[in-house]
């Protein structure tokens, strides 16, 4: 079985490769086409698309995965919807592909540019998002990218039926299907076979959890981009508008809890902690939302007759992914700062302040891939930011950081231009 994942494993790298041959070669005026062909094929084929996801949510319910699980792996109609929109958006985006990005003139006389290229071919392992499946294949042959792609096994009656409703789409502007490509099995081994295949693949993003990040990051022979893991922390701090600070938090823990850019832990200054917890706990409770709280945020809530659990080291260090909040009371901003530090994964923080000192050191302090002042962590997204739909959320620091857009698919080259210049 091993010799067969291998050589199936071979054979898709393989094809991807050549594939990416043809995708280099497209100009601005063919990946429209491509695009638009692409959101066509997938509206054609949306009633077979939703059948197909309603048998994985079956399937998930009877295997008992957990209400964020099955809410990240539903593509309703409206949903489905919304992923082909998307499309457009990246049609209209700018073709960072064939961009100068430096040009210079030598003494010698060789001028001297760097030019935007594609990747060539790129593994993007993910979990129970469906509609990963569209953002990456169409982000990647915007770029010129192909791509491989390896669903969880609880996405894969949805994953198979899009992509090859996206391959479909491919073959009718004239290209290989291979550009895009699905591994059909739940096979782990697989996984650990694709993360080895640097004759091939040139970078492996991985969108999961923890144990994902951490396979990839220990047995990859190839640049792994390490992200898409949200402990997001947003800090009241003494000079923040109290009502208006209850609106973002809640905004940012409540408008859809089990994406990675949802609010995790509230650190609430001790100076209006009496004053903006009651608020909070009534809001909060009231949209089903269930607390862990530090001694001082216990004993507030302890006079509003709330029962919430006690905080530990353990739950702040939980994503949540669901309609669960952390408090903490802080003594200072630098408390708040050196909590952040302590437990965040580098995704994404803000601060809710009127002061714009407090802003500025909290900006200058916090190392993550997006800090905010007076604003939710919900806006860490590609389209959020205009960049489309987005590959990933990167929390590392080489080569792409936060939502990973076009340019981040893309590599350069030097290009030398001469007059049969020799090296002296």
């Amino acid at each position: 079985m091993i010799d067969n994942n291998q050589e199936y494993l071979q054979a898709l790298g393989l094809q991807a490769k050549q594939a990416s041959y043809s995708l280099a070669s497209l100009n601005g005026l063919q990946k429209q086409a491509l695009l638009q062909a692409i959101a066509v094929s997938l509206t054609e084929s949306s009633e077979l698309i939703i059948a197909a996801n309603a048998k994985d949510v079956s399937a998930a319910k009877a295997n008992g995965l957990n209400d964020a699980m099955i809410d990240r792996l539903l593509l309703d109609a409206e949903r489905l919807k919304a992923v082909i929109a998307d499309i457009d958006n990246v049609i209209n985006l700018t073709d960072p592909v064939g961009t100068e990005l430096e040009s210079q003139l030598l003494d010698n006389g060789l001028r001297l540019s760097r030019r935007r290229v594609p990747l060539g071919v790129i593994g993007v392992i993910y979990e129970a998002r469906p509609n990963v499946t569209v953002d990456i294949a169409v982000l990647a042959l915007k770029t010129g990218n192909a791509v491989i792609l390896r669903g969880g096994k609880e996405t894969l009656q949805s994953n198979l039926a899009l992509s090859e409703a996206i391959r479909s789409a491919i073959v009718s502007q004239g290209l290989p299907a291979d550009c895009v490509q699905l591994i059909q099995s739940a096979d782990r081994s697989l996984v650990s076979g694709l993360l080895k295949l640097n004759t091939y693949v040139d970078m492996i993003v991985p969108r999961g959890g923890q144990n994902l990040q951490r396979l990839c990051a220990e047995q990859a022979t190839i640049p792994v981009i390490l992200g898409g893991i949200g402990i997001c922390h947003l800090f009241a701090d003494k000079d923040a508008d109290i009502e208006k600070s209850i609106e973002v938090i809640a905004n940012a823990k409540v408008q859809r809890p089990t994406v990675c850019n949802a609010l995790d832990t509230a650190l609430i200054h001790q100076d209006i902690a009496a004053k903006i917890l009651p608020k909070l706990f009534k809001k909060l409770a009231a949209q089903g939302v269930s607390f862990y709280g530090c001694d001082k945020a216990q004993a507030i809530a302890e006079k509003l007759g709330f029962d919430i659990e006690r905080a530990t080291e353990d739950t702040f260090a939980q994503e949540w992914l669901s309609l669960t909040l952390g408090i903490k009371v802080v003594d200072d901003i630098d408390e708040a700062i050196s909590h952040i530090r302590a437990y965040s994964s580098g995704h994404s923080e803000g601060i809710l302040t009127d002061n714009i000192h407090a802003s500025a050191h909290f900006i200058n302090e916090v190392d993550s891939a997006a800090v905010y002042v007076n604003a939710s962590t919900r806006f860490t997204d590609g389209g959020q930011f205009g960049l489309g739909a987005e590959v990933a959320v990167s929390t590392q620091k080489l080569h792409a950081r936060g939502p990973m857009g076009l340019e981040a698919l893309t590599t350069y080259k030097w290009i030398g231009v001469g007059e049969y210049t020799p090296r002296s």
